[in-house]
């Protein structure tokens, strides 16, 4: 007997709990290729604004290229460009209250990060959570599938081992595919929740670089 054999001579509910682990690891093997495109993305996008922002000499000209692309800029480049906007706004207004402006320019940035985590940490709960629940819903269809068998066995008028084996393997295949679509996702789990934080803590890094330029610039001017 195969594996398909096995699966087929499962009792329905048995079925239904493999059919639903194997949903949950092609939706987790989904995520993992859709997020680690999207986070080496997020890496990518980093390193060319770093380059642009520290080689530049008038970071006027950097916003002015983000405000013509605000619809397609992501990342430190929106991070940027929602501070500098912010920053600009409040020290037109009154440029004798820089350090208000500083602080405005800084939550702006923080609201623009969140945003941007928000997008590269989407579905990556999700994988915890296979990662978390599919073996006990495997070993929920052994559990249930021995029993079952067990209780057809003691109906029987001589019990054998060749009687109950089919029905134990069946139940057991259950316990395998939950181990299979959670081992996976609790691998992809921690390793995206660590390329998440990596990214995070450039986008901290920069917010506070970031700041103290506009710090400069704003006593500098009131010199």
């Amino acid at each position: 007997m195969n594996i398909i054999d096995l699966f087929l001579q499962a009792g329905l509910l048995v079925k239904c709990v493999m059919l639903l682990l194997l949903t949950f690891s092609v939706m987790s093997w989904a995520i993992i290729f859709q997020r680690t495109k999207i986070l080496g993305k997020a890496k990518k996008q980093i390193e060319q604004f770093d380059n642009s922002f520290w080689v530049a000499d008038d970071l006027n000209v950097l916003f002015d290229k983000a405000k013509f692309n605000k619809e397609d800029i992501s990342g430190t480049e929106h991070i940027f460009y929602s501070g500098f906007k912010e920053f600009s706004r409040l020290y037109q207004i009154n440029p004798n209250m820089a350090g208000s402006a500083l602080d405005g320019a800084s939550r702006s940035m923080r609201l623009a990060m969140n945003r941007e985590l928000d997008i590269l940490e989407l579905h990556i709960p999700f994988l915890g959570t296979v990662g978390s629940i599919s073996p006990y819903i495997g070993l929920f269809g052994t559990v249930w599938g021995i029993m079952n068998a067990f209780i057809s066995l003691g109906s029987a008028k001589q019990a054998t081992l060749q009687m109950v084996a089919p029905g134990i393997a069946e139940a057991l295949i259950a316990t395998a595919i939950g181990l299979f679509a959670a081992i996976p996702a609790v691998l992809a789990y921690n390793r995206l929740s660590l390329s998440v934080n990596r990214i995070e803590q450039s986008y901290l890094n920069f917010i506070d670089e970031f700041s103290a330029i506009l710090q400069r610039q704003a006593v500098a001017v009131r010199k």
